[in-house]
């Protein structure tokens, strides 16, 4: 999906000066037009509400979409399907776009499709959770342009294939700039915006690139082949969304040709599809380290309880193994009841720190900070860190407990056992999300539930076992 560039907010035309600054919907206003339109739905007052979204762009649109409650988002959508942008749909998710697509018929959705740049008409397509509706959609669409999305459907769900745009300038290196400057005005049929001219061969393979400036600022007699750059980034159309962003992020890069497996340019993408998946992708790994997921505010109560509960079953799981460990030492913990009221600090102590270096190496690996090259120092790095807090933390525990308890020996065993389980935290934190990532398993998702278990069971092994030897 392509997140548009935020446009200015089109007020009435006797008002239009006052706001031609407003660059998006305020917090305030939105919360006021949520409430205006179920106010609206209540009473019956379609012209009321018609009104009220008349002037407002389809990003902000789709946020008020967003929060409104079922019933309002259909009655709404129904009232506007005569007049809705098509830009309105790749900006709504999760349960949103499901209700307006309910309302739409096929013939709407196909006229919407058609619109819409490719990346996004493939994202709505996408989005259609029946495969038999996608199918009638499709079937409603032109043949030409049919072919098109049907062929971005080809490439693997989150690959460069299905965010690219098959709109793109494309002009043999023979042509002369004049002759490339009479294309551009005379071509009916080209993209509306474009930043980047690409030059290609008679295979069209891209051999060279060039910006818009060096055209405008070259002779017109010059070759193409004589401006061009001929150093480019290419993208391969089976390559991974992410390394897509990281390639734009590395290099710099606005916009970027798409190429097919035998070297053939057949799409661009453009750096508002790369802002879009960075948030994206942020969201997920936020959000997974939660067992969570996006969405979670529209669907039903049925279906979020239905999603949380196998990450929530995980974790407890995970409790009862330091249950286990906990209840290997119950005798002891009976003769000296300061062990109970000690051990869930070493425990937490441990998780916190273990979270926090988990958290940096998760998304060290997403921007490719982590490397085969580096990971041995970065893992001694983290290992000295986790030793240097821990010393710290033990000093002040330690002092603390046995001041507390007036029990200078167990005062040391606290200290000990939280030095031992920061290390194996801080060590935890960062091997487990490398390992994950070794088996092509995604760490954001799955590393939480180990480094948990890690720091909880040796935290009370630590210091229960300790406590055992020395003081019991």
């Amino acid at each position: 999906m392509s997140t548009k560039l935020k446009h200015i907010r089109h007020a009435p035309e006797d008002n239009r000066e006052s706001d031609v600054d407003s660059t998006h919907l305020a917090e305030a206003e939105q919360t006021d037009l949520v409430k205006s339109l179920a106010l609206s739905f209540r009473e019956n007052e379609p012209e009321s509400a018609k009104l009220l979204v008349s002037h407002i762009h389809s990003a902000d649109l789709a946020d008020v979409f967003e929060l409104l409650d079922g019933q309002t988002r259909k009655w709404l959508t129904n009232l506007l399907r005569d007049s809705l942008d098509p830009d309105l749909l790749p900006e709504l998710e999760g349960q949103a776009f499901d209700d307006v697509i309910s309302v739409l018929d096929t013939s709407e959705i196909a006229e919407a499709v058609t619109s819409l740049d490719m990346d996004d008409a493939v994202y709505v397509l996408d989005e259609i959770g029946s495969s038999k509706q996608q199918q009638d959609v499709l079937d409603t669409i032109a043949v030409d342009e049919r072919i098109l999305i049907e062929q971005a459907f080809t490439y693997p769900q989150d690959s460069a294939g299905r965010m690219m745009q098959k709109n793109f300038i494309a002009v043999p290196s023979f042509w002369t700039v004049a002759q490339t400057i009479d294309y551009l005005r005379s071509e009916e049929k080209l993209c509306k915006d474009f930043w980047e001219i690409f030059v290609v061969d008679p295979q069209h393979h891209p051999v060279g690139t060039m910006p818009l400036s060096w055209i405008l600022r070259s002779e017109t007699d010059v070759k193409m082949s004589d401006i061009m750059a001929v150093e480019q980034s290419l993208i391969p159309v089976e390559m991974d969304k992410e390394e897509v962003v990281y390639s734009f992020r590395q290099y710099n890069l606005v916009s970027a040709a798409v190429v097919d497996y035998a070297g053939r340019l057949v799409g661009m993408i453009t750096v508002d599809d790369i802002v879009d998946v960075m948030e994206e992708e942020a969201e997920e790994d936020i959000l997974a380290l939660a067992g969570v997921r996006e969405g979670d505010v529209n669907i039903s109560i049925g279906e979020i309880a239905r999603t949380r509960f196998g990450w929530l079953l995980v974790n407890l799981g995970t409790a009862i193994m330091a249950s286990v460990v906990i209840a290997m030492f119950g005798a002891d913990i009976e003769k000296l009841v300061a062990l109970a009221i000690l051990m869930p600090i070493v425990a937490s102590m441990g998780g916190n720190a273990g979270t926090q270096t988990m958290a940096v190496t998760v998304r060290a690996l997403a921007s490719k900070e982590i490397t085969p090259a580096n990971a041995h120092r970065i893992v001694g790095k983290e290992f000295i860190v986790s030793l240097i807090n821990g010393v710290l933390l033990a000093a002040i525990m330690g002092i603390f407990a046995g001041v507390w308890f007036d029990n200078t020996q167990l005062g040391l065993v606290i200290a000990a056992a939280m030095v031992i389980n920061l290390a194996v935290a801080g060590l935890s934190g960062i091997l487990v999300p490398l390992g994950l990532d070794k088996l092509e398993i995604d760490p954001a998702v799955s590393s939480s539930v180990f480094v948990t278990t890690i720091t909880d069971v040796i935290g009370f092994l630590a210091f229960l076992g300790l406590a055992a030897v020395f003081l019991i």
